[in-house]
């Protein structure tokens, strides 16, 4: 059974993260997003869900903007050639859909199947803002904190200058 945001929120709260959520329509797209987003500062990103040739899976958390080479990420991160992850793998690895991909939804990957890659730009801001696994909120946390939300998933986030 895959977690719920309350689920989310209640291991926020047992690890004493402090988190604000804002509610709004649901969007699909940075360029979606971006309206709805007032009063909200700091680094708002874009989650790449993706499996290499090996059969690899990888969750690229990046800068909103950032624009992405398939070929100069795969050797950043040392994987093999990369496509994106299928939404039925997407929904049983980390329980969403396409559109609310999320780190949050790492509380999914029980098995800690995926490779987790964080931005080094992203993870200089002071907020950084996701996804509480459903396209319809945006939550806030801070950059130390997502790794302490990471690492109490079982994952180990390698930050790389993308």
């Amino acid at each position: 059974m895959k977690a719920t945001r309350d689920d989310l929120f209640a291991r926020f709260e047992g690890l004493g993260l402090e988190t604000s959520t804002v509610e709004h329509p649901p969007v699909f797209t940075v360029e979606e997003s971006k309206q709805h987003r007032e009063g909200q500062e700091g680094g708002h990103c874009k989650n790449l869900f993706l499996k290499d040739k090996k059969g690899a899976l990888w969750l690229v958390v990046t800068l909103e903007d950032r624009a992405i080479d398939m070929k100069e990420l795969r050797h950043k991160i040392g994987s093999h050639h990369l496509s994106f992850g299928k939404a039925e793998l997407l929904m049983e690895i980390l329980g969403v859909e396409p559109g609310s991909v999320t780190p949050f939804a790492l509380i999914n990957d029980t098995e800690c199947v995926l490779n987790v890659v964080l931005d080094a730009e992203m993870m200089e801001f002071s907020a950084l803002h996701y996804h509480p696994l459903i396209n319809t909120a945006t939550t806030a946390i801070k950059p130390d904190d997502l790794l302490l939300f990471i690492d109490s998933c079982g994952h180990k986030a390698a930050v790389v200058t993308l």
